[in-house]
């Protein structure tokens, strides 16, 4: 409470102070004087800064229709037009001031002037450049108040008085100001941590040299550096001691080593298999538990699937290092799959191969190389002659392709159009026991 009642006493003795000081220029011819070249200089300012803002416009403004970095550049320096008049105004003022000084022996109007200009330009830069809601939300609430506090001159008392509150957390102990400090440059710094990460990964993402896996790895690498480099320059700032962070990476090891194990392996695991690139994001895996899909998402914990049928599993990272995992590879690449169908017994045989390998082949998926439609004979059945036709396709089977199902039809077709028969089964029934009709 005394220090609350000592802070009221010298912010009333201030205001009491200004006041005086008001009357002082009110009266004072100096000062007069100096109102007037704050109004010369203003008007000087807008007279170069209209001159100035016309000649870079037509400097900067990009053509029309063009796109690039020259292009975002000019755009970007556009915005900062509005700018010009207080910050001439101010180094005309701040010339101005050595003048009056050495003329009258005090130049606290001018003084004035320049703080007032600077709060004009944190004004502008809020209202007219910057368009992010997060940076106006800060220049509303943080840079404005800032540089209305330092026009009135009570930016220095104000910071002195925060500074000498001391707030303790434990062994822990920090100003005020040190926490206002840490909340504003935390937030402007993970604001440019979050920036920076968006605009590292869309140009790792957008390199096609590198394997999915590599950009993978390189996107959640920058995530990491750019965060934790964050972290630790917020630590410097609010000048917390980083002993303290060596201590809790200690108690987070235990903890890792005691209780989180399985995360721990699961992300290890994820940084193998995007180093390895042996399974990648496109990939159509099969694990030994069952699950099988197509590899839609890699993260730092698990790997997405995506079956056939539009379900999502997660499967943990783990997984993939030490259990068995058959992979079709990612779209694009030959697989070789077969058809199996009948033909009667009463069928010449040795022309199914001629008749089912061209039909086959000439359906546009199925490919030549590295091989092209071979009918095989696969044996002898109770009713039938079994075939099975092997065929190669860029891709998978089943699900949105249906490759099986046109080259059945195309079989269907090729036996109907020469005479061959596909035999329903048939059974040869014996009845004994039955009494002889003649002796009946």
């Amino acid at each position: 409470m005394d220090g609350q009642a000592e802070f009221v006493t010298k912010l009333l003795g201030w205001l009491d102070q200004a006041g005086q000081v008001a009357l002082g220029w009110l009266s004072s011819p100096a000062a007069w004087t100096q109102f007037a070249l704050l109004a010369a200089a203003f008007l000087v300012a807008r007279m170069i800064a209209g001159r100035v803002s016309r000649a870079l416009t037509q400097l900067l403004r990009p053509a029309e229709g063009k796109e690039g970095l020259l292009q975002t550049i000019r755009r970007f320096a556009l915005r900062f037009l509005p700018l010009l008049l207080p910050l001439i105004a101010y180094g005309l003022t701040a010339g101005g001031e050595t003048v009056t000084r050495s003329m009258f022996g005090s130049g606290d109007v001018i003084a004035f002037g320049k703080r007032v200009f600077i709060f004009i330009a944190a004004r502008l830069l809020v209202a007219e450049v910057l368009t992010d809601g997060f940076l106006k939300l800060l220049g509303r609430y943080v840079l404005i108040p800032v540089a209305g506090l330092y026009a009135l001159g009570v930016l220095d008392l104000i910071t002195t008085r925060l500074d000498e509150t001391i707030i303790a957390l434990g062994n822990i102990e920090f100003s005020v100001m040190a926490l206002i400090r840490g909340v504003i440059a935390g937030s402007i710094l993970f604001w440019l941590g979050s920036w920076s990460n968006r605009t590292s990964a869309d140009y790792i993402k957008a390199q096609p040299a590198l394997r999915p896996a590599t950009r993978e790895l390189a996107v959640k690498a920058a995530e990491i550096g750019i965060f934790g480099a964050a972290f630790l320059l917020l630590m410097s700032i609010m000048g917390i001691d980083l002993t303290a962070i060596a201590v809790l990476g200690g108690a987070l090891g235990v903890g890792i080593g005691l209780g989180l194990q399985q995360i721990a392996a699961n992300f290890i695991s994820g940084i193998i298999l995007l180093v390895e690139g042996q399974t990648t994001v496109g990939d159509y895996v099969e694990l030994d538990g069952g699950e099988k899909g197509t590899i839609v998402k890699m993260t730092a914990r698990a790997c997405i699937l995506e079956t056939f049928d539009g379900k999502w599993i997660m499967v943990p990272n783990e997984h993939f290092i030490t259990s068995r995992v058959v992979n079709y590879s990612d779209q694009g690449s030959a697989n070789r799959y077969e058809a199996a169908f009948s033909v009667s017994y009463d069928t010449d045989i040795n022309r199914i191969p001629d008749i089912i390998n061209p039909a086959v082949g000439a359906l546009p998926f199925v490919l030549s190389k590295p091989d092209g439609p071979d009918c095989e004979l696969a044996g002898f059945g109770d009713s039938s002659v079994d075939f099975v036709v092997e065929y190669w396709v860029s891709g998978l089977d089943d699900g949105k392709n249906k490759y099986k199902s046109h080259v059945l039809y195309a079989i269907w077709n090729a036996l109907k159009a020469e005479g061959i028969e596909m035999p329903y089964p048939q059974r040869v029934v014996h009845h004994r026991g039955l009494p002889d009709p003649v002796a009946a």
